[in-house]
């Protein structure tokens, strides 16, 4: 079940969460959503991993067929997991934590039923406040795809043909995604957060608002999709915003970068150096203690002061944050946001990302995933940061 070298990764994990639980009081927690199974196993499988707040896990499973362990039990519904427990004399727990933001209702229900506790919790809150930290094996995998990542970046430039539209130049960065290593799934938290691989945002489509909980929107090939590039032809003058998921490992990294066609308005110029002086400020500011929100003050004071704020995050409509966490999902904890009360913690990863839209040129901006380090921060997305011209 488990992978020899995960081992040692995945007790600290569980170790972890138990300290959590019994802080809580929690006799237990069962979790079914994949992230969660994957953060706590391994692997994506059909069933549920139960972890009680003191002793061993136990696994059961549905889907695959052929994985063992001792704590493996193969179930065919979940009402079966209160029968071995009573066959193993195995106490059910009182206070059971449910993934109860990410079950549907009926999931929800009738596992309650099953283990009839006195109490129910959100295990969805307490993992996503855990996968805030990572360990030295998730912080590996980050840097595998953050090289990965700047390798795709590296060869954008390959991906344009004069002429060609903004979806044109999507699939051949797609193909090279994949060829490079990308798993090609974009997990997102959350309803509504649809997406394929990323975002490109051309010209006068960076304006266009999207449902969507991400910096900028995009109008999309279809009203059922709402987000990214929608057709439009790269002419000169116009800049491209790439937005591509760093999949190359389960653990995202998140990078923009901006190509333009031909020479960009002197007003683009002057906002992408605006976003790489706010990068650079926060940076400077950014270490364990610091509280999200004045990172976010920041970024907008730098807006202000350089007359910019009506572009910063967007026109149309402006999104009010500049960073988010990483990890499993392209949108974990913390957010930097103007009401975030959270500090920064030693092991934490983000996506910094201050973005101004020019109306008429499009997105100028720039993101890299930092590692919240002892002293401050490291980036772990390495390219250039400039706008690349493209022909």
């Amino acid at each position: 079940m488990i992978q020899k070298e995960l081992t040692g990764d995945l007790q600290l994990k569980w170790g972890r969460m138990q300290q959590a639980m019994q802080k809580i009081n929690a006799d237990a927690c069962l979790l079914s959503v994949d992230v969660n199974l994957y953060y706590t196993t391994g692997r994506v499988y059909s069933g549920y991993f139960y972890l009680p707040a003191e002793g061993t896990p136990w696994f059961f499973v549905k889907r695959p067929n052929g994985l063992s362990n001792d704590q493996i039990e193969y179930i065919r519904k979940p009402e079966q997991i209160a029968e071995i427990f009573a066959a193993r004399g195995i106490k059910m727990p009182e206070k059971l934590l449910l993934e109860a933001d990410e079950l549907t209702y009926n999931d929800y229900i009738r596992l309650q039923s099953i283990f009839n506790p006195k109490e129910t919790g959100n295990a969805t809150t307490l993992m996503r406040t855990l996968r805030e930290i990572k360990t030295p094996w998730e912080i590996a995998q980050f840097r595998i795809s953050a090289e990965k990542h700047a390798k795709t970046y590296s060869e954008v430039p390959e991906c344009f043909r004069p002429g060609m539209t903004d979806l044109e130049f999507q699939y051949e960065i797609e193909k090279r995604m994949r060829q490079n290593g990308s798993i090609g799934l974009f997990r997102a938290f959350g309803a509504n957060m649809d997406i394929f691989m990323g975002s490109i945002l051309a010209g006068e489509n960076a304006e266009a608002p999207s449902p969507f909980d991400f910096a900028l929107g995009g109008g999309g090939m279809d009203a059922s999709c709402p987000l990214g590039a929608n057709g439009t032809v790269l002419k000169e003058g116009t800049a491209i915003m790439v937005d591509m998921a760093g999949n190359y490992t389960s653990y995202m990294t998140d990078m923009t970068r901006v190509f333009s066609v031909g020479k960009l308005t002197e007003e683009a110029y002057r906002a992408h150096q605006v976003a790489l002086t706010i990068q650079n400020e926060i940076e400077n500011a950014a270490r364990p203690g610091v509280v999200c929100s004045e990172l976010y003050t920041i970024a907008a004071g730098i807006a202000e002061k350089e007359g910019l704020a009506a572009n910063f995050m967007g026109t149309k409509q402006q999104a009010k944050f500049v960073g988010h966490g990483i990890g499993i999902q392209i949108n974990e904890l913390p957010v930097l946001t103007p009401r975030s009360k959270e500090e920064l913690q030693p092991n934490m990863v983000f996506a910094l990302e201050p973005k101004f839209v020019i109306p008429g040129v499009g997105a100028v901006g720039i993101e890299n995933s930092f590692l919240v380090t002892e002293t401050g921060l490291e980036k772990l997305t390495l390219c250039k940061e400039e706008i690349i011209q493209l022909h």
